[in-house]
């Protein structure tokens, strides 16, 4: 009986959505919703839900409506809808007093939620899709494919890795009390992937964003050929540098300038653009 209330509830989300799809189409053919008798298209008119693809705790949901392949964001948030738009970018270099000053207030002011990724790693959610796992609670990890990557081929591998250990949010938090967890990661995490997909490291780019998407600290590892996003040099900082820089300087994250893109209309560019010129 356990398994079976999940069921039902994405049976009933699927229920819901073809109703809306019925609905919104005898809106459209009755003039109903804009005031006038005239028909009006909305988005995927003339397509029908055939199946939910996947479901994840990050509020994706992935139909497939007649040929076309589209992902349903719900809630979407200002920060969904800009995450999809083409904006112009900029880059801008953040010292370490930058961070402190400007970019670190700035993220705690935003009360950004990662409530979906502690459910990952307490098995609320995705627990069927984990890869691997050290369960150590400081220097171990989940790993999970990320949602962009279908697993039906491996030239667009991507996986990622995300710490148990809670509070370290990005690359500027650490210190060489994370090396072994780092070291586990980058180890564990390709030999993983070797023993699930046949896939040996030297074909594997292992990386951290900077900028990251959320504030919890995890690892991206794609195939060397893929050209996965955020794989450029001003957001990817290959793990085995990250170690080695840690090695050399404990405090090599907290006192470097670092270099990202930022979106033209991003409030933290013009933070820190202001700060830089005064």
């Amino acid at each position: 009986m356990a398994d079976a209330a999940p069921q039902l509830g994405k049976r009933k989300r699927e229920l819901d959505v073809e109703e809306a799809h019925a609905a919104s189409t005898e809106e459209k053919e009755a003039g109903v919703g804009n005031g006038t008798c005239a028909p009006v298209r909305l988005p995927f008119s003339g397509f029908r839900l055939q199946k939910v693809l996947r479901e994840s705790a990050r509020d994706k949901i992935i139909f497939l409506h007649g040929k076309v392949k589209t992902t349903v964001v719900y809630p979407a948030t200002e920060k969904h809808l800009q995450k999809y738009l083409r904006q112009d970018l900029r880059l801008i270099r953040e010292t370490g007093d930058d961070y402190r000053n400007i970019t670190l207030p700035h993220l705690e002011s935003q009360s950004l939620s990662i409530q979906w990724v502690y459910n990952i790693l307490d098995k609320k959610a995705e627990a069927d899709r984990i890869v691997f796992e050290n369960p150590d609670p400081s220097d171990g990890f989940v790993l999970i494919p990320d949602l962009k990557w279908n697993q039906q081929q491996l030239d667009d591998l991507y996986l990622i890795a995300i710490c148990h250990r809670r509070g370290i949010r990005s690359l500027r938090d650490l210190t060489p009390e994370h090396l072994p967890l780092l070291r586990n990661i980058l180890h564990q995490g390709q030999e993983a992937i070797l023993q699930r997909y046949r896939m040996k490291g030297d074909h594997l780019r292992v990386y951290l964003h900077y900028l990251p998407s959320y504030y919890h600290l995890h690892v991206h590892f794609t195939a060397l050929g893929f050209e996965a996003p955020g794989s450029g040099v001003e957001r990817a900082h290959l793990l085995a540098e990250v170690i080695e820089n840690l090695e050399c300087d404990p405090r090599h994250y907290q006192q470097r300038t670092l270099t990202f893109a930022l979106r033209a209309d991003d409030p933290l560019l013009k933070l820190l653009q202001e700060a830089q010129q005064s």
